[in-house]
């Protein structure tokens, strides 16, 4: 009969002979383990002796099993085998030999090759010896909890290799990751039982990296790369050379930290510093574990990160050590983050503060080592308020019907010759299609926000379009205060100022400039969650500056067209219908300033408080309605064609 082994790892088995692996056939008829069993797959069939990377990755074991390898029939190995048997980096041998068909059902002890013959007995399994002259196991997937006992016996003074250390790290965390799938697709997991395998995983990490320092006289470093986790390990000696050991860095964090000064407090004048950051570790060490009296949302900011002083005698710190956090979600500005260590069962605060931080990083100070992350709290957003969404949509559905009749009037009536309307069509075209996308993009808004390359190009695109909006707000107070000037001057009155198509390249060119520059400087900076401009890093001042430039602007033109109009007031030689149209005109264009600017600057007060919201959603929504009710129903001449308009349209009725 041919023998195989047993890995140490969530019951994979793997065979040791013809380089080939395990075929386990699992029985589907529990009441006799010896019959009526069923062949799987084998995933493992061609992988070579040396190769563990697919161990324990597709199958969990539990349930009587017959072992097969090409085609025969194989057991369990009963005697002592080496560390890295066939590619396994703890295999497994059973203690107590295999029972004969008359003993029945016996229990057996499996041992763990990793650093001895037997380190720690446990994890036992039932065996059963069948007529046919074969061997059934019953296992389960509790070889996890024996290889973390197995660690946790590691003896203080021994040194593993990288190669080691890596590849059980490895295998801790791939079951420890099965282990929490299963247990969350099965039922909820309580957070107690999360806590503890977090507090597992990090004893077992902090033992095996410990394992790698090693002596020396002067310095040395080791260093790790896993997708789960990263590791640096630095050392001291009496004899360094160095004034200061350099920045330990991982790829989202770095430790700052005075090994130097705690060597020179040693009797043996060394000392090593082991650094870890885990990319998981926050699946098991929640943030939610972060007790606060205030009823908050709590975020993740940060990886979690470990530091140890281990084989060092004294390891009291002699100055506060930096912790360097990068920021591995978005950041928000209204929220208050904090340095936090993890003890036992919570994350708490005591001994760390945040030295310094912006939208990209924050730097903790803490007084001890420990288990380290980085946390966020806000604000819990407000409940759906349905009455003001419905308020929302039925304003702006208005808003467009008044925008779509501001354009067919400036388009299809006659106007005075010294009339020009090419910026307020252009500010109704850029409104219109802005307040559009906007309606579209909310209403569709949990089919687009998935699609974040899409929902960034809506936010550009808006951001273009309102900037425009301004733009030719600028463009139409240029105008104004042309007229003004030339009022007094006859023959520049029915002289084009401007030609269309130039105002057209200004107007629609400058906010193009804007949202290209903005996409090339912060590319990341679009695409919030309502598909809008982001609020961290400052990016949503690519739109607030330009429109603050613009209305300051604006008004230093109104108040200089005012001072100029009281003072041709004074001509006795102006025409006395081109300044009634002048003063009307000024009047309409400074009420379009304030009915068009005013709602963004409320936008910067409102804060959450509804009834400022309530304001800013129906002055913002309705200004084609303003528009249309300004240039078009108070204006006499247009009156009058609407009047003929609609008595041609009654007088066909009759005809008909």
């Amino acid at each position: 009969m041919m023998q195989g082994e047993l890995t140490g790892l969530g019951g994979q088995f793997r065979g040791d002979l013809s380089e080939s692996c395990w075929i386990a056939v699992w029985r589907t008829n529990l009441s006799d383990p010896c019959y009526n069993y069923t062949v799987l797959d084998n995933p493992w069939r061609s992988i070579s002796n040396t190769d563990n990377s697919r161990c324990d990755q597709s199958v969990s074991w539990s349930g009587w099993y017959r072992l097969f390898m090409n085609g025969l029939s194989a057991d369990i190995l009963d005697t002592c085998i080496s560390q890295c048997h066939c590619g396994t980096q703890v295999p497994l041998w059973m203690r107590g030999g295999h029972p004969t068909v008359v003993d029945g059902v016996v229990t057996r002890d499996m041992c763990g090759s990793a650093f001895g013959c037997c380190d720690n007995p446990s994890n036992p399994i039932r065996v059963k010896a069948c007529p046919s002259n074969y061997y059934v196991y019953e296992l389960s997937p509790n070889c996890f909890q024996n290889l973390l006992e197995q660690i946790e016996n590691i003896s203080t003074s021994q040194v593993l290799s990288v190669t080691t250390v890596t590849n059980i790290l490895t295998m801790a965390f791939n079951a420890s990751e099965k282990i929490l799938e299963s247990s969350s697709s099965s039922s909820s997991v309580s957070p107690a039982e999360l806590a503890s395998q977090g507090n597992s995983m990090l004893k077992t990490s902090e033992k095996l990296i410990s394992t790698l320092v090693k002596p020396t006289n002067t310095s040395d470093n080791v260093s790790f790369t896993l997708d789960a986790v990263e590791g640096q390990v630095f050392m001291v000696g009496p004899n360094v050379a160095l004034d200061k050991i350099p920045r330990l860095d991982t790829t989202n964090s770095s430790v700052d930290i005075d090994l130097i000064g705690i060597a020179k407090n040693n009797n043996e004048r060394s000392a090593a510093v082991a650094f870890m950051s885990f990319n998981t570790m926050e699946n098991l060490l929640k943030p939610d574990f972060f007790n606060t009296s205030n009823d908050t949302i709590k975020t993740m900011m940060s990886t979690v990160i470990s530091a140890t002083l281990p084989k060092t005698t004294n390891t009291k710190l002699t100055k506060p050590v930096n912790f360097t956090l990068k920021h591995i979600r978005e950041f928000d500005p209204s929220g208050s983050l904090s340095c936090v260590y993890w003890n036992i069962s919570e994350w708490i605060v005591d001994g760390c503060s945040v030295l310094e931080t912006n939208s990209s990083y924050t730097v903790c100070s803490c007084v001890h080592l420990s288990t380290f992350a980085l946390i966020m709290q806000t604000s819990r957003p407000p409940e759906s308020d349905s009455l003001l969404e419905l308020l929302n949509l039925v304003c702006v559905i208005v808003g467009l019907v008044f925008f779509s009749l501001a354009l067919l009037t400036f388009a299809l009536c006659q106007w005075s010759p010294g009339v020009n309307n090419v910026a307020r069509i252009n500010i109704c075209i850029s409104l219109l299609l802005a307040h559009l996308l906007f309606l579209l993009t909310q209403q569709f808004l949990s089919l687009i926000r998935p699609h974040q390359v899409l929902c960034a190009v809506i936010s550009g695109v808006l951001h273009f379009l309102f900037l425009s909006s301004f733009v030719w707000m600028f463009i139409e107070a240029v105008l104004l205060f042309i007229c003004v000037k030339n009022l007094s001057q006859i023959s520049s009155k029915k002289r084009e100022v401007l030609s269309s198509g130039f105002l057209c390249l200004i107007g629609y060119m400058v906010a193009l400039v804007v949202a290209g520059v903005s996409v090339g400087l912060l590319p990341e900076g679009y695409g919030s969650e309502q598909c809008w401009i982001k609020m961290d890093k400052g990016f949503i001042w690519s739109f607030l500056g330009p429109v603050c430039v613009i209305l300051a602007v604006n008004m230093i033109l109104f108040i200089n067209i005012t001072i100029r109009l009281n003072s041709t007031l004074k001509n006795l030689n102006a025409e006395v219908s081109q300044m009634k149209q002048t003063k009307t005109m000024t009047f309409k264009t400074l009420a379009q300033f304030v009915v068009l600017g005013c709602p963004w600057i409320l936008g910067f007060f409102i804060y959450g408080r509804r009834e400022l919201e309530i304001l800013f959603v129906i002055l913002n929504s309705q200004q084609g309605t303003f528009i249309f009710l300004v240039y078009c129903v108070l204006n006499n001449e247009i009156r009058q064609q609407y009047m003929k308009f609609f008595k041609c349209l009654c007088c066909g009725r009759k005809q008909h």
